[in-house]
């Protein structure tokens, strides 16, 4: 059985950090592009960033570029997702997804993601 958790989100000040953690197990996390999206009720979903399966391609959304980062750490079958100099504008729900031999580009946000977990709530304060 899969499973994708998500943890690290919460409260924090405008321009503070966070890091995101996505672990997925029952899979062969190697062959899968990983990636952030959000999404909120009634609203589109956005891609935020991804780490292609190969290690070779990494996505950044204009509104985070300069301040996240992504790493994968294949051994772990984890992903980070590396926040800083947060905004109130980046609150909302972060989702963890995964996309077996996935293209990891600005069409992040339309693939329709194999494995998806529960989310983590990032709220930043002004």
């Amino acid at each position: 059985q899969v499973q994708v958790v998500e943890s690290g989100g919460g409260l924090v000040q405008s321009g503070g950090s966070l890091r995101l953690t996505c672990t997925a197990s029952g899979l062969n996390f190697a062959a899968y592009t990983m990636g952030w999206f959000t999404q909120g009720p009634g609203k589109q979903r956005e891609g935020v960033s991804c780490f292609s399966w190969n290690g070779r391609t990494t996505y950044y959304a204009d509104s985070v570029k300069g301040r996240f980062t992504i790493s994968r750490d294949n051994a772990k079958n984890t992903v980070y997702l590396q926040m800083s100099d947060l905004k109130p504008e980046d609150t909302a729900m972060y989702y963890c997804a995964a996309q077996m031999w996935g293209s990891c580009s600005d069409s992040w946000s339309r693939l329709d993601y194999k494995y998806r977990g529960q989310g983590t709530q990032v709220t930043v304060s002004s």
